[in-house]
């Protein structure tokens, strides 16, 4: 019986890792629905795989060895005290490493640059949006449509989507797990990040830095509708919704929680100005290439 329990507790700790993940829809790392989360995806598998060429073999050997010559009556496991080297233990036991880290390394910076550019096989023209992460919502304007949304943006499937990003509060950072990686918002600077969505669906965004009390609130969802839908979803907004004037943006920077609003247009030049009030003056080149 005890050894039953022990056989057990021995199989529930290697299950509860998996257990513990929640592996279904809400797992949105691996669950990626464009081509930039699944060369971040393709990644994680790959380091995965690859460390546990390490790992695997190092936990058999230490339960054989701890089994092996544990301090126990009758045990002939040899005594050798003037045992000192192996040669081909060595060559094993700092080649493979050195081999992984090296793989790892140069998979890391090929897709880190693939990442800094527009996803591969582009068809459509890429669709600008800018991003300004405010205390405690996120504000989203589309320059070419000239309309703006708070907490939610929509976007076409199948066409490379640019985020510009800044910040007009403290630091956070941009995330959406399903289409690719996180982006920091930071005042004065002009950041970029490409995603693209595969299918229509609804995608979760939040900030990724702790950012104050309202800091929970700061969540938001990428709506990929098909090309017609976002053009019909465009034109709603700009009949349907009202201006954002300067006073309302003024009024979007005070510390407040917001629910998902939509305006049919915003002053002209206004994310180019919240870039350079924070110092973005001394940035004109860099935000000039991350808004062409």
């Amino acid at each position: 019986m005890k050894r039953l329990w022990s056989r057990l507790s021995v199989l529930l700790l290697f299950t509860m890792p998996l257990l513990l993940t929640g592996c279904g829809e809400r797992y949105f790392v691996l669950n990626s629905a464009g081509p930039v989360a699944r060369v971040e995806r393709n990644l994680i598998y790959t380091s995965i795989a690859l460390t546990l060429i390490v790992v695997i073999p190092v936990i058999v050997l230490m339960f054989y060895i701890i089994h092996r010559f544990r301090d126990k009556p009758g045990n002939d496991a040899p005594y050798e005290p003037q045992w000192s080297e192996n040669k081909t233990l060595e060559i094993v036991w700092w080649g493979i490493p050195i081999v992984i880290i090296g793989i790892l390394g140069t998979l890391t910076v090929r897709d880190t640059f693939r990442l800094v550019r527009p996803p591969a096989n582009v068809t459509g023209k890429p669709l600008t949006v800018q991003v300004t992460s405010l205390n405690w919502k996120w504000l989203f304007q589309y320059p070419e449509q000239n309309i703006a949304t708070v907490n939610y943006c929509a976007i076409p499937t199948n066409r490379p989507v640019r985020f510009i990003l800044t910040s007009n509060a403290p630091m956070n950072s941009f995330w959406v797990p399903q289409l690719g990686g996180q982006e920091y918002t930071m005042p004065g600077m002009a950041m970029r990040l490409w995603l693209q969505a595969d299918h229509p669906g609804k995608y979760f965004g939040s900030g990724a830095n702790f950012s104050g009390r309202g800091y929970a609130h700061m969540k938001f969802n990428v709506v990929a509708k098909p090309e017609g839908g976002f053009q019909q979803w465009v034109n709603q907004v700009k009949s349907s919704a009202p201006a954002l004037t300067v006073s309302g943006y003024h009024d979007l920077t005070k510390d407040s929680v917001m629910k998902e609003t939509a305006y049919s247009s915003f002053p002209p030049g206004s994310f180019e100005r919240i870039v350079r009030q924070e110092g973005g003056m001394y940035m004109k080149h860099k935000l000039t290439e991350a808004t062409d």
